[in-house]
């Protein structure tokens, strides 16, 4: 599974998402924006992104990490990585 097509996934299945995902061919790492984290522990976070990729989790796709924010939590994040 190529990087664009998980991409597309989780963007298809969450919304108004930003998604940006990188990787190997079987690890990834997926970073997602969106309102829809708004209220929503970290795992209701993850739980929602490994849900748009249904059954690939267990067979095309060996290992995803995932970062998940919300719009006001990657503003904030961003900052800090610029100073």
């Amino acid at each position: 599974m190529q990087c664009e097509e998980i991409r597309e996934l989780i963007a298809a299945g969450i919304p108004g998402s930003e998604v940006v995902v990188t990787g190997d061919g079987t690890h990834f790492e997926a970073t997602v924006v969106t309102p829809a984290f708004e209220g929503k522990s970290i795992l209701e976070q993850h739980r929602m992104v490994y849900a748009t990729l249904g059954d690939r989790m267990q067979s095309e796709i060996h290992a995803l990490s995932i970062r998940s924010y919300t719009p006001q939590q990657w503003d904030q994040a961003r900052r800090l990585r610029v100073t």
